[in-house]
């Protein structure tokens, strides 16, 4: 094999040390189990992190949250310069310890392998997260009723993302091919696949504000790493339309058969792990949240239109912390009360369709149910009476439409509809 110039020698020192520390303190579940070998080491650096941000950075405030899944915590961070200041400080000792060394394959070949893993399984558990739509849920009643001015780009980017089921598809899909970095012939595939989509997802995640932006962004870095032994065959290719042959990723040659099989079946233990196991996990999961998860025999938003109490029909727009404005009927069991002092109460309300009557748990507490007769004079209409502490009620509510939910896909559209 060619001798490396020094600037890759160089490079490749960096890198190597850099992406090997990421893999392994910035995980992110991307290995199955992984996290039951490093949990010692977690608590470790639970304990040293904010030290150092104490002591070392001087940050004005103390370091008390950590990771939140893939979140950019000021934790998260500091690990980055953690890392990154090892990976500078390693990659000069390397320099002046190792002055022989003209390449690195074998190391180069490994170091791809735990890139191309790492990327792959993880991308493949955010694509069947997007597949069984899970991630971005389809808007509930309290995303729909709240103002787009009231929602952050996050929440924004979430709705606007939930809303399809076809497009959760469609990214899904494009994350989950990220399983072709797991084989050698498909890697230079899969990681200008995984090149294009983790593009997208960084640039969603910088300017939607979603806090991922550590976690995309190193893995759109790896997959450019992936595609780096090739850049200049893609030059010739697409911009000179030359005929080239892309590098391939040759695995070192085993001589003992005993490592071969080792190999391979620890292989095919982690693509079991990482791949079949989760699938399961997620089908179950969205049965209790998500698109899949039950809902209300009432769902939807209700408005009041006239509420009468003790036989005396109160004035719509009184500020009165008893007179309901609107019911939101959402989870079957949990839902809300709008009062017309605009506050919002979430309460377990369940809804008994064979005798026609809810039960309504006030903040919750068992001991503070209320049960109310229902009717439904037609779809849109639902009129509920009993009594609410001690006094009786009869509440007449109307449900609301959105057209979000409602307008549904049209082949032909004489003009935009872009209300």
């Amino acid at each position: 094999m060619r001798a490396w110039t020094p600037v890759q020698r160089l490079s490749f020192r960096f890198v190597f040390i850099l992406f090997i520390l990421f893999t392994l303190f910035v995980n992110n579940g991307a290995y199955p189990l992984f996290y039951v070998l490093m949990q010692f080491v977690t608590e470790l650096m639970h304990q040293f992190i904010p030290w150092v941000g104490k002591y070392v950075l001087k940050l004005p405030y103390e370091i008390t949250e950590f990771t939140g899944g893939s979140g950019d915590t000021t934790y998260d961070y500091v690990v980055l310069l953690f890392i990154t200041t090892i990976a500078v400080t390693g990659t000069i000792i390397w320099t002046v310890l190792d002055r022989k060394s003209l390449n690195y394959p074998r190391l180069y070949y490994w170091l791809t392998v735990a890139v191309r893993f790492y990327v792959g399984i993880m991308l493949f558990n955010y694509g069947m997260v997007k597949v069984i739509k899970l991630q971005f849920p389809s808007p509930g009643i309290s995303r729909l009723m709240m103002p787009y001015g009231e929602s952050s780009p996050m929440g924004l980017a979430w709705t606007f993302m939930g809303f399809s089921k076809g497009y959760n598809l469609f990214m899904g899909f494009a994350e989950v091919m990220a399983l072709l970095l797991l084989f050698r012939r498909t890697v230079t595939l899969g990681a200008l696949i995984c090149f294009a989509v983790t593009a997208n997802v960084m640039a969603i995640n910088y300017f939607y504000d979603v806090p991922v932006k550590i976690v995309s962004t190193a893995l759109f870095l790896m997959s450019a790493f992936l595609l780096a032994p090739n850049a200049i065959k893609f030059y010739r290719l697409l911009i000179k339309g030359e005929a080239v042959a892309l590098r391939k990723f040759n695995a070192p040659e085993i001589q003992k058969r005993w490592l071969y099989v080792t190999k391979y079946s620890v292989k095919y233990i982690i693509l079991f792990l990482a791949v079949i196991m989760p699938i399961y996990g997620l089908l179950q999961s969205r049965k209790m949240y998500g698109d899949a998860a039950a809902k209300s025999p009432l769902y939807g938003a209700y408005d009041v239109k006239q509420f009468i109490r003790n036989s005396k029909a109160m004035a719509i727009g009184d500020d009165d912390a008893f007179q309901w404005k609107q019911l939101r009927m959402e989870g079957v069991d949990k839902s809300s009360i709008m009062f017309m002092n605009d506050a919002i109460e979430f309460h377990s309300i369940k809804t008994d369709t064979k005798t026609k009557k809810i039960s309504i748990a006030f903040n919750e507490d068992p001991d503070s149910t209320h049960i109310l007769k229902y009717v439904l004079p037609n779809p849109d209409s639902l009129v509920l009476s009993g009594k609410i502490y001690d006094d009786s009620v009869r509440i007449a509510l109307k449900k609301k439409h959105f057209i979000l939910t409602e307008r549904g896909f049209h082949w032909i559209n004489e003009k935009p509809y872009s209300r």
